[in-house]
């Protein structure tokens, strides 16, 4: 089935694009959204009016939100987790989850459907696009870290490592220290 885009569609074309689609697609989804029309000779007609229409529509909103994306750009968000030895989730960090987050951080509506990335599973640095518009789809940074743990465990694993290993040393000097003193407690306990 060809069809005439009336508005933007992701992943699909532009306003005024002209598109074969599954016959189903553009009958149950395109056509009741009211984002294409069958691609008739009345219809191919409107195709400039379609397009430069659309243009200024996609030029307004890509003004509107450019300081969104720049604000957006910046983000980092951090989501503690639960996580077994091999650093895999017990779970995972949704498109909803982090839309909420987003959301909370720049002050403006982000939807789940916008948040471009699979479920996260594993602990570690992760990349999302957010789709604001079309043409705007900033990039943000994710870093899924351990519960009790710090961020930079994730970002900076040198420096966790090292710090870990100091931690280790630390605790080890003290059991050290401990266990000589009870043992000769023990010869004068035993007299």
């Amino acid at each position: 089935m060809k069809v005439l885009l009336v508005k933007d569609v992701y992943k699909l074309g532009h306003a005024g694009d002209i598109k074969k689609v599954a016959d189903g697609y553009g009958r149950n989804f395109l056509m009741p959204q009211g984002l294409a029309v069958l691609a008739t000779p009345g219809a191919l007609k409107q195709i400039e009016k379609i397009k430069s229409q659309a243009d200024i529509r996609r030029k307004t909103q890509n003004d509107e939100l450019q300081g969104l994306a720049d604000q957006v750009k910046e983000v980092t968000l951090n989501f503690p987790a639960k996580a077994g030895d091999t650093g895999k989730l017990y779970g995972s960090i949704t498109t909803q989850e982090i839309a909420v987050a987003l959301t909370e951080k720049v002050r403006y509506e982000i939807k789940r459907q916008q948040v471009d990335t699979q479920p996260i599973r594993a602990l570690g640095q992760f990349t999302a696009h957010i789709r604001l518009t079309m043409d705007l789809v900033p990039e943000i940074k994710i870093v899924v870290y351990r519960e009790g743990e710090s961020p930079e465990s994730i970002t900076n694993p040198e420096a966790a490592a090292a710090a870990k290993a100091e931690k280790k040393k630390g605790g080890r000097k003290v059991e050290e220290k401990a266990e000589p003193a009870a043992e000769s407690e023990s010869p004068a306990a035993a007299e």
